[in-house]
């Protein structure tokens, strides 16, 4: 049954990393309460497998699926073409998806991993969706960070985004994380007034698949460390809060945790360095200024 509160019958929603974990636990969430989803996912089988079993728990909503690896800039653009092509509005883009590696790797353009996919797919996807959120409004963006950012080792090193001096799979991910933040606050600045709003969240430690594709060391601290983990279900609370709620109608640039605005380390407050972070993503995802 929709909740009276927050229903979102008629709304579109967009949501990356559906097929587990937090985003599988919101579209679940979101789908009672009325919206039509968009299921972004990378694997055609676990995809295909969540929208039957979404569609079967909620009585029949209305779950579409899109393939994407957001590890490609190519395939980001070929996701965000055939959403717009198809002429639907867009009232929430819940940007879910990430990785946590512990050897540094590059995608296929290139680009260091964690960074790619925590943070310039983000980026890229919500700048392509933009002028359809636009049209939309009131639409919302909703970022799924982390307090993992306080393991950044502090500001962001604009001189090395991509760890090439470096690597700790921890910090790098902390970085990813600082890098949502400060994406959310600049792009609230300057959506001031568009009627879409611009919001990232902490979902706490959750209990999920994440991690796992590190060799045996992911499985087994996953493993270990699952009897302090919340269940996806919980850890989903604030991403639903934020999509669906009319109590944050109209707030924006904020970071959020158990559906309660908080404050981010200082340095995930700079505006400055949300600035230079937007130009440097700009030049990574070859998107012009606007």
């Amino acid at each position: 049954m929709p909740h009276p509160s927050s229903d979102l019958s008629g709304r579109t929603c967009m949501i990356t990393g559906a097929t587990s974990g937090i985003g599988r636990a919101a579209a679940s969430a979101l789908a009672e309460r009325g919206a039509e989803l968009v299921l972004v996912a990378r694997d055609r089988g676990r995809g295909e497998q969540t929208v039957r079993e979404i569609r079967e728990r909620s009585g029949g909503a209305k779950v579409d699926l899109m393939l994407a690896d957001l590890s490609s800039q190519a395939q980001i653009r070929r996701l965000a073409a055939e959403f717009l092509a198809s002429g639907r509005p867009l009232h929430v883009l819940l940007n879910n998806a990430g990785v946590f590696l512990l050897r540094r790797e590059e995608t296929e353009d290139g680009i260091e991993t964690t960074f790619a996919v925590n943070h310039l797919a983000y980026f890229l996807l919500t700048h392509l969706l933009l002028d359809r959120l636009r049209e939309s409004a009131p639409a919302r963006v909703v970022n799924v960070a982390s307090d993992a950012h306080a393991q950044s080792g502090g500001p962001l090193d604009f001189e090395d985004l991509e760890s090439r001096r470096s690597y700790s799979g921890m910090r790098v991910y902390g970085r990813s994380k600082l890098a949502n933040i400060l994406f959310t606050r600049e792009l609230a600045r300057r959506l001031e007034g568009s009627g879409v709003t611009v919001n990232a969240l902490h979902p706490g430690f959750v209990g999920s698949n994440f991690a796992r594709n590190n060799g045996w060391i992911g499985p087994l601290a996953m493993t270990l460390l699952r009897p302090f983990a919340r269940s996806p279900e919980k850890g989903a609370e604030t991403a639903v809060y934020l999509c669906a709620s009319p109590e944050v109608e109209g707030r924006t640039g904020l970071y959020w945790f158990d559906c309660k605005p908080k404050h981010p380390k200082r340095y995930a407050q700079d505006d400055e360095d949300a600035r230079r972070l937007w130009e440097a993503s700009e030049r990574m995802t070859g998107l012009s200024a606007r």
